[in-house]
Formats: C-alpha cells, structure tokens, sequence
C-alpha cells in the first residue's frame, strides 16, 4: 500500500507500507524525482546483468531522504514550505518513507531503528533550517538539535 502526503501539486513524502510487494519491479517515485524509489520481488534463479552506472552530471535543489524502519514506530508530523503544520503518519516496522520535500518532524512513539538514505555530501547544518512548530496538543517530547 503506497500513500502520498500531498500539499497541492506538491508532492511531500511517499510512505511504502510494510505490504506483500507485487512481482517485479515497481518505482514508486517520477522519473524526474532526484531520489528514485522502487520495490522488486523476483523469484529465485533469476539474475540482474552486471553492470556499471555511467558518470551522469545530475543537479539536485532539494535534500531528500529515504527512512527505513526497522523496528519501532515513529510519528511523522508534515509541513509544508512555509513551515505550517499539515498532517501526521504513523509508521512502523517494515515500512518506507521517503521525504522528498516541505517540513517533517519525528516522534518516538518506542524505541525505534531507522535507516536513513540521502544525497550527498553531508554539508552539516548548512543543509537544514529547524523551526519550532508542533502539531496542536502534540507531545513532543525532548527536542534534539
């Protein structure tokens, strides 16, 4: 199951859920997205031709992260690029989310285990700026900076 947190034409985060996955191959992002995101689910004996990506010149605005989660769950709270608040997810073991643009704040709802996935390189906080909003009557809990 795939749900798209959209704020008009834009199109926020995609969340794959923890779903038995469709055979074959599957992208859940456009073509032009800078982060692509797909799903295979091939059967045993079948290969992948090796291969070597060619240098490709590839410009990219936006940072964007893929989140794998591996145990846990974690509230996810949107905003869009203005910083206002719009939505929270929840997601847990086995899913996927990709954060492609607008705001995003996390809340450890238990003890979670991400893997994270983003472009690079790593410029530091030159890369985000933190803003203190939060869902009404959300508990935030300890802010980490």
């Amino acid at each position: 199951m795939i749900e798209r947190i959209v704020d008009g034409d834009l199109e926020l985060a995609v969340i794959v859920r923890a779903s038995p996955p469709e055979p074959g191959i599957r992208f859940f992002t456009t073509p032009e997205a800078t982060l692509q995101v797909g799903q295979m689910l091939r059967p045993a004996g079948y290969s992948i031709v090796p291969h070597v990506h060619k240098p490709v010149a590839r410009e990219v605005s936006y940072t964007q992260e893929v989140l794998f989660i591996r145990s846990g769950r974690v509230r996810v709270d949107f905003y869009d690029e203005q910083r206002c608040f719009l939505e929270s997810r929840e997601v847990g073991a086995g899913d996927v989310i990709l954060l492609a643009r607008g705001g995003h704040g996390f809340h450890m709802l238990e003890q979670t285990e991400i893997v994270e996935v983003k472009q690079g390189p790593y410029v530091g906080e030159h890369d985000k700026h933190r803003f203190e909003h939060a869902p009404a009557g959300a508990n935030r809990g300890p802010t980490v900076k």
